[in-house]
């Protein structure tokens, strides 16, 4: 009978233990997900003291072109700027997919942007006004979609980004390559200096080119970087990654760990 008796107490703690209710503060996780790389690179970007530095360094440089600039033509000057992890930053995008156990897709991907809930990368609202200030136009050249426009232009606004309309703000149309399009502001516009977190933000030298033409091309271009260039950090998703996978973009997860871990050196 007194074995009996502890029994059906032990029986109740743990009953107790394991039905606490979750902390407010703690987002409710699937118990499959893991610290895979996009959490990771995530909690980086949102927790990092460093990668607030970074963030900084590329807007100092880039104010710094700007106060040094002297105009070669009587054109209006202008700076071509990304958005995505150039301005806004949607690492919460990221989180919210690996928890669901997903990667990115279109669906989800237009459901958060509609969201215009995107916060922007420390020092952005700060430089943006600057250009204002010095009466330098902001064209804002983005892959997103004809479809995103108006929650794009309305989380740009949101805190106050100049040039947040329709003729700044140039969207995808037919092709993800920016060339055209950067081509068609150089030629009403003198444009003082480009950034994004994409080298293909930047020249058509780097358009869907391999690991190694990447590499070599950046050499090529090395004198831009900090001047005409500025790069914004972006360990989470881009054409550096799907060079890894020769742009082929039906790998199955398993599939892209293997390529992964077939190109790391170790010791």
């Amino acid at each position: 009978m007194r074995n009996t008796i502890i029994l059906v107490a032990l029986f109740f703690i743990a009953c107790k233990t394991t039905q606490q209710p979750a902390s407010n503060t703690q987002p409710m996780q699937p118990e499959n997900v893991s610290l895979n790389g996009k959490l990771f690179s995530s909690l980086f970007q949102q927790r990092a003291a460093e990668y607030r530095a970074l963030c900084y360094q590329a807007y100092n440089a880039a104010r710094f072109t700007i106060s040094n600039y002297k105009p070669s033509s009587h054109k209006p000057l202008a700076i071509i700027t990304d958005i995505d992890e150039t301005l806004l930053n949607n690492s919460p995008y990221a989180v919210h997919q690996a928890y669901s156990g997903k990667e990115y897709d279109l669906k989800s991907w237009y459901e958060w942007t509609n969201k215009s809930s995107a916060d922007t990368m420390p020092g952005a609202a700060s430089f943006l006004n600057y250009c204002l200030q010095q009466n330098v136009h902001v064209f804002y050249i983005t892959n997103r979609d004809e479809v995103e426009r108006a929650a794009t232009i309305n989380n740009l606004k949101k805190f106050n980004l100049p040039y947040a309309d329709d003729t700044h703000l140039i969207l995808k149309q037919n092709v993800s390559s920016k060339e055209q399009r950067r081509q068609n502001v150089l030629a009403n516009y003198e444009v003082i200096l480009f950034m994004g977190d994409n080298l293909a933000d930047f020249n058509m030298l780097f358009d869907k080119k391999t690991e190694t033409e990447r590499a070599n091309n950046v050499d090529l271009l090395s004198s831009e970087f900090g001047k005409k260039f500025i790069v914004l950090p972006n360990a989470n998703y881009g054409d550096w990654e799907s060079a890894l996978y020769q742009y082929k973009y039906n790998y199955t997860q398993a599939q892209k760990d293997s390529i992964m871990k077939a190109v790391l050196k170790g010791y």
